[in-house]
């Protein structure tokens, strides 16, 4: 499968602007390669405007998944389409969404883990449900940024057969490093693909690294980006990761009993 990743400055609290680029990266990519899904980063139609969030956050992403689902459809691709400011009766999300070929949305993940060094908690409700959904036939699973400092929710959904697992994000240069490690990391520990998108550029209070990646199965570094908007494009082959699961067998030398007897000590 052929993947690209849109690696791009985000026009701070500007969805028209940020919806107009994505369509001509798309555009142009198409016209070099084929490709069968893309990736886009965090909160790419508005970047970290949470304070502005009653003004830009869509009512059930009913904006960006049109838009979306018509280029899906008119292309025949994928979308890991990054995550978006999301207005429910609830309050206001980070929402991932993924749109299948057809046009379908087939998956909305609102970040389970919010990061209060941008405030987050201040601006949005955490999310509840599960990152998995399917691209053809196989099993893949995405989360948002923050949410790779937490291997344990990683790995639930690698024990669901997860195959590779996407992240989409606005990650700081500061902590570049940070997002290298864990995202090799993650890919060794539950022998999957890791796909990471990342955005550049700068809002008001953040510079951000891009650095997005590729990682194989056995952590190996496929492909990487440097610091400025380009799309980063690598193909994954499914049945790697299974060979690679095979020579190593983690998932069947896990000892669950005593991870659970482990964790009772953590409530008493």
């Amino acid at each position: 499968m052929k993947i690209a990743i849109i690696q791009m400055d985000i026009a701070f609290g500007d969805p028209e602007a940020n919806r107009r680029y994505v369509k001509q990266q798309i555009e142009q990519t198409l016209a070099e390669t084929a490709v069968d899904l893309f990736v886009l980063p965090e909160l790419w139609t508005t970047g970290y405007d949470l304070a502005r969030f009653d003004q830009l956050a869509e009512p059930g992403g009913e904006i960006t998944i049109a838009f979306l689902a018509n280029l899906a459809k008119q292309y025949q691709v994928y979308f890991v389409a990054g995550s978006i400011a999301n207005a429910k009766k609830s309050g206001y999300y980070n929402t991932l969404i993924v749109i299948n070929r057809q046009g379908e949305w087939v998956k909305q993940y609102d970040k389970a883990h919010l990061f209060r060094l941008m405030e987050e908690e201040k601006f949005l409700q955490q999310g509840d449900q599960d990152g998995l959904f399917m691209i053809d036939e196989q099993k893949a699973a995405a989360v948002i940024c923050y949410d790779i400092r937490f291997p344990e929710w990683i790995r639930a959904h690698m024990l669901n057969g997860a195959k590779v697992l996407f992240v989409v994000a606005e990650w700081p240069a500061s902590r570049i490093d940070h997002w290298r490690t864990l995202l090799v990391s993650r890919a060794i520990e539950n022998q999957c693909y890791v796909v990471a998108c990342n955005r550049v550029g700068a809002d008001p209070k953040n510079v951000f690294g891009g650095h997005s990646m590729f990682i194989g199965p056995w952590g190996e570094i496929i492909a990487e980006a440097g610091d400025q908007a380009m799309t980063l494009t690598a193909n994954i082959i499914w049945e790697e990761v299974d060979r690679v699961r095979q020579e190593i067998p983690v998932y069947q030398d896990r000892r669950t009993e005593l991870y659970q007897h482990l964790a009772g000590y953590e409530k008493k």
